[in-house]
């Protein structure tokens, strides 16, 4: 199990990781393998939010 502060601090690269996802999409003629990192990367923000809220 990681601590809050582990948990805290991969929320901070997952964050940089999704934004650095989204400079990499095109504006138009969205690539699909870039498409399913940004969907991978924002599922496991989510899971280490809920896992954060119920340390709380």
């Amino acid at each position: 199990m990681k601590t809050l502060k582990e948990l805290e601090q991969r929320l901070l690269e997952l964050d940089n990781e999704i934004k650095e996802t989204q400079k990499r999409l095109p504006a138009h003629s969205v690539k699909q393998p870039v498409m399913m990192d940004l969907l991978a990367l924002e599922d496991e923000y989510d899971d280490v939010m809920k896992r954060i809220k119920k340390m709380e």
